[in-house]
Parts: structure tokens; sequence; C-alpha cells
């Protein structure tokens, strides 16, 4: 066998080996995670055989279930709005090249990605703080939450939406417009179909980021509005128990069918778009 055929497979093997341990690193905590949530002892480091009884407890357990449903709600809403926002940042950092302040205003926006979370946490709170004292509104709750979740959000969704938009061919766009499509014609008919798969990781990158984050709620959550993560890091620190590890199963679950429902979608939408864009081919040929 040769030095260089010897060097190749070498490098492919350390390669697939370096590959299957990094899944093992990200996974297997979680697979640990999940068996462990059908566990009957109530030791979490024990095994005492396979039950269902923590699921069970889990839907009589009204502090975690409402966490739960606090936390969906508030990673919805942020999601949305992160995308909302996030496309509008997008487009005025790579459609505008020339603005006045536009390096302050793209600097403002990657902020919150090496900020630390607890200085934006905290800096989010003393300026909620302030705005309460004056105007009474908003108090502490799930709107506060919601407004630290979309900041942060906001942030990723510009980066992950003007990588796809600075990747486009500005042609099909300058086309549409010479057509006689107004500019708004031209987003919704020409740049969104382009950018759906984009729009669809930004929302679910977004919404797993809010389902889980603890730092931004520990600060902005008042009286009646803990979520779920703030939960189970206060039943965390009195002793791991099954019923930490079947919630943290269905937050597994719910993230996972969202993510599998969302590539599916999406997949469909650009074979779709793909076979529309064939048949035009085919048709001016």
């Amino acid at each position: 066998m040769s030095r260089a055929m010897f060097g190749s497979r070498f490098a492919a093997s350390f390669g697939k080996t370096w590959l299957i341990g990094g899944f093992l690193f990200l996974y297997l905590p979680m697979v640990t995670l999940i068996v462990y949530s059908f566990n009957k002892s109530s030791l979490p480091t024990i095994w005492g055989g396979f039950t269902f009884d923590w699921y069970v407890k889990l839907a009589s357990d009204h502090e975690i279930l409402s966490g739960l449903w606090l936390s969906l709600k508030i990673a919805f809403w942020s999601a949305t709005l992160s995308v909302i926002f996030g496309t509008m940042a997008a487009f005025a950092m790579v459609k505008y090249k020339r603005f006045p302040g536009r390096t302050f205003f793209t600097g403002m926006v990657n902020a919150p990605l090496v900020m630390p979370e607890v200085i934006q946490g905290l800096s989010l709170l003393l300026m909620l703080v302030a705005i309460q004292r004056i105007t009474g509104f908003p108090e502490k709750g799930f709107l506060t939450i919601l407004l630290g979740h979309m900041v942060l959000g906001l942030a990723y969704g510009a980066v992950v939406i003007s990588a796809r938009l600075q990747e486009l061919n500005p042609q099909l766009e300058e086309a549409a417009m010479d057509l006689g499509a107004k500019p708004w014609q031209v987003f919704y008919l020409v740049t969104l179909p382009m950018i759906t798969q984009s729009l669809a990781s930004a929302w679910l990158l977004t919404f797993s980021l809010s389902l889980d984050d603890v730092v931004t709620s520990a600060f902005l959550s008042g009286p009646g509005a803990t979520t779920m993560p703030l939960v189970i890091f206060s039943r965390a620190r009195l002793g791991m128990s099954p019923s930490v590890n079947a919630i943290a199963t269905v937050t597994i679950v719910i993230v996972a069918v969202c993510v599998t429902v969302a590539s599916i979608l999406v997949a469909r939408a650009e074979r779709r778009r793909a076979a529309e864009i064939s048949a035009a081919q085919r048709d001016g040929s």
C-alpha cells in the first residue's frame, strides 16, 4: 500500500472517529437523561427498574406545567418577533451599504452575541425598572422576559438571515424591478421564497435559545411568572429528581418534533420551488 493511500485512509478514519466522538459527547448525556426519566428509584444514579410514575406525577405538577406553558409562549413569540425584526436588521445591513450610523447600528445588532448574558440581563432589568417607575409599565413578568429574550434572539436571527441575503443573486431582484414590480412585490415574490430556509433556521434557533434561557429570565421574571428552566434550576439545587428528568425529556421531545416538522416543511417548499423553476426554464426554452 502506498504512503498516499495509507494517509488518505487514515485521514478518513480519523475524521469519522472524531465525528462519532463529537456526536456521543453531544447526545449521550441526553440519552442518559431520557433513560433515567423512566427510573423507578428516586435516586438519580441508581437504576431501580422501569416505570412511568414520574410522568404520571408530572401531569399533576402544576408548578412545572405552568412554567412549561409560560416558556413555550415566550419562546414562540420571542422567536417570531426576533425573525421579523432580525429580517429588518439584516436587510438594513446587507442591502444598504451606506447610511449614517451604519457601523454603530451593525455593532449594536451584534453586541448581544458577545456580551455576557449576566450584564445584558442586569442592564435590561435596570432600564425596565426605570421605565416602570416613570410610566407604571411594564410589570416584571411575561412581557419583560419576552423583551429580554427578543433582544438576544434578534441578534442571532439577524446573523443567520444576513448570511443568506449575502448569497442571493441581486440580478433576480433587479430583473423583477425592471419588469415593473414594486419593492414590496420584489420582497414578497422574489426575496422571501429564497430566504425561507434561513427564516426557519433563525426561528428554530431563537426558539431553542428562549426555551432554555435561565440568566435573563432570572433577572426579568416576577411573581407568578416563573419559566420552566427556573423551576428546574431551583429544584436541581436541592438535588436531582427523576421528575426533573421527565420534564427535560418532554422538552427534548417538543424541540425535536418542532425541528423535524420544520425541516420537512422547508424541504417540501424547496423541492416545490425547484420544480417550478425547472418547469419555467423548460417553458422558456
